[in-house]
């Protein structure tokens, strides 16, 4: 993130402001300024926030050294005072807009290069390029022989991306200012309190003592952790901690415990309930009930966590690994009742956004309320949590959302360009053109997009852009919009383990000391059912909850079997050694298994004559020799 060491004033800085923004969240999300009688634009509460996060940013990432050391506090400065411009004087801005007043294109001006260098600074060049061509495009895309067919102006071009509501104060930040902050501010409360403790001996209960549990662990605790992290990177420093030594003692080498690390937090950013922020803007983009989305996930994000477990077991089964013995496991009752404190708020979570129907950010406010005064109360293992630590969660919340407010101001620049220009139409014209009526060649077109886009560029900064560039034409495709989405929330994700740029593999390598392209392409090998499950999710719309009962049970009950079959004939053993023809069957099982096949109309019996035969396969009463059982 910064090359520069943070000095501790900027930092104390940093986190005051960060304080007041999720103070800023909380008072909004209960809406407490018309309980005062206040009215405000919803675009005046949405610059305070980009104003505080662009200032977080230079002072949390510093750039300048020496004498010129000041200019990093002196542009936080210049975000506060401009976006606080725009703030106090919106409700008469809104209507200058239009005429270009100078105050207002200064100010537009300032904001966008600002949020443009912020987000270089927190996320690395890759989603700073995407944004300069964009910008580029407006500006210069009437030369092209393809795309615009009138110039804009560069003064209104400045307006439109920094201040209209489908720019930098659109949807992305909208999202992000109001739902994705609490949840963020609930996953503090969670880990100041020990929740992150107690996710830790919940995983240790459960799988500790069965073979392979050290990589067990890291799969259950990064799914339990990563649901409410919504960070890769950030689940992978928090439970990493903890699992990659344990793995290590249990002797799984160093790129192997990494690449397990790696893909099990990846996997957090599509595991309900939270799902990371993108699931919160897949709500909006596609208007409908973020239930609907959690519920759309369930049966992908279990495949996805189902074909590490897989591996880790039949892995584990080939080479005899298990945890150290001297390992403390607790009994799983013991741990419930002393922690039951951590899942009380999950309780009061789902039922509040399944049952009560209750807005998002007021279901994660409620369960984070909960969870702090049960924290306050109740000890875990003898440690109750102090009020300055759970309080300190704030400001810890704040600086955590640094990342993701940069890059919903990026993504409003990006989507501000594509209306104002009708690149989006254009592009979806050019997309659905391109595939000339094959749905399957979209796809991959989308695919290969979506991982070329992705690389060195958070989950949620990718989905952002998926969705406003590729969305369009998956749809236009007829794909079913919830399937078309979770195809590109999908690819997306693999951007953290898809070398050679893959921010979750290589900070494993890195707290694993292992070579990290090598770890990279493991969890590439490992999760394999995260590159084929995208396509089979839009051939398949009942893996994607959109279909009658009886279809989503008997498509995941086919998916289950093909991802376990091909696990196995991937890796060379499954229950016993697998000789190489056995692993072509199985891998053909597998496939029939998953992908929508019928022959001579006999619809679904080819799927169910594979799963026979693949699981006669299994029960052949011979060993066969030549397995491969490690990458």
């Amino acid at each position: 993130m910064t090359d520069t060491p943070t000095s501790p004033a900027l930092r104390t800085a940093a986190h005051i402001l960060g304080g007041v923004m999720m103070l800023c969240a909380v008072a909004f999300a209960l809406d407490v300024p018309r309980q005062l009688g206040v009215a405000l634009y919803t675009e005046q509460y949405l610059a305070a926030v980009l104003g505080l996060g662009l200032a977080m940013a230079f002072l949390i990432a510093p750039r300048f050294r020496g004498a010129l050391a000041v200019l990093d506090p002196l542009l936080a400065a210049v975000a506060l005072v401009a976006a606080g411009y725009v703030a106090w004087t919106y409700p008469v801005l809104v209507n200058e807009l239009v005429y270009k007043p100078l105050d207002g294109l200064v100010v537009a001006l300032v904001l966008a290069g600002l949020a443009v260098e912020a987000v270089r600074r927190m996320t690395g060049p890759g989603l700073t390029i995407i944004v300069g061509v964009f910008i580029l495009y407006g500006l210069f895309g009437h030369l092209l022989p393809f795309g615009m067919s009138r110039q804009i102006q560069w003064d209104r071009l400045a307006i439109y991306v920094a201040m209209d509501t489908n720019g930098m104060m659109g949807l992305p930040l909208m999202v992000t200012s109001v739902v994705v902050m609490t949840f963020v501010l609930m996953g503090q409360v969670l880990t100041r309190s020990g929740g992150g403790e107690f996710f830790n001996d919940l995983a240790l209960s459960l799988v500790g003592r069965t073979r392979g549990g050290a990589a067990k662990i890291a799969v259950v605790s990064s799914f339990l952790f990563g649901s409410v992290s919504g960070s890769a990177v950030a689940n992978v420093a928090a439970s990493g901690v903890v699992t990659l030594p344990l793995m290590r003692r249990a002797g799984y080498k160093p790129h192997l415990a990494a690449s397990i690390e790696a893909l099990a937090s990846t996997g957090g950013q599509l595991a309900p309930p939270i799902m990371g922020a993108a699931a919160f803007l897949m709500a909006e983009f596609l208007q409908i009930p973020y239930g609907t989305v959690v519920l759309a996930a369930i049966i992908p994000s279990a495949l996805f966590y189902l074909a590490i477990f897989f591996y880790v077991d039949n892995h584990a089964a080939a080479t005899g690994l298990r945890l150290p013995e001297d390992v403390e496991i607790r009994p799983l009752l013991h741990v419930l009742k002393d922690g039951w404190q951590f899942v009380a708020p999950f309780v009061v979570l789902i039922g509040g956004l399944f049952v009560l129907n209750w807005r998002p950010e007021m279901a994660a406010l409620a369960a984070a309320a909960l969870l702090a005064v049960l924290a306050l109360i109740l000890p875990y293992r003898g440690k109750r949590a102090t009020i300055p630590e759970l309080a300190f969660s704030l400001p810890r919340a704040g600086v955590a959302m640094i990342e993701i407010v940069v890059i919903s101001a990026a993504a409003g620049i990006v989507i501000g360009v594509l209306n104002l220009s009708g690149l989006s139409f254009s592009l979806t014209l050019s997309l659905v053109s391109m595939a000339e009526g094959s749905l399957f060649l979209l796809l991959l077109l989308a695919g290969g997009v979506s991982v070329v886009l992705g690389m060195g560029m958070p989950t949620v900064g990718v989905y952002v852009l998926l969705a406003s560039l590729i969305g369009p034409a998956l749809t236009q495709a007829g794909i079913n919009p919830i399937a078309a989405h979770m195809f590109l929330l999908y690819f997306g994700m693999l951007s953290m383990i898809t070398p050679p740029v893959a921010l979750a593999s290589f900070t494993a390598a890195s707290m694993a000391g292992a070579d990290w392209m090598k770890t990279g392409f493991t969890a590439v090998r490992i999760g394999w059912v995260a590159y084929l499950i995208p396509f089979v999710m839009v051939f398949e719309p009942g893996l994607v909850m959109q279909a009658d009962t009886i279809t989503v049970v008997w498509q995941a009950a086919g998916a289950l079997a093909g991802v376990y079959f091909a696990t196995g004939a991937i890796f060379g053993y499954l229950r016993r050694p697998l000789s190489m023809p056995m692993r072509i069957f199985l891998m053909a099982c597998a496939l029939v298994a998953i992908l929508p096949i019928e022959i001579a109309g006999l619809g679904h019996v080819v799927n169910v004559v594979a799963i026979l035969a693949g699981a006669a396969t299994l029960l052949l009463p011979f060993q066969m020799r030549n397995s491969q059982t490690e990458p």
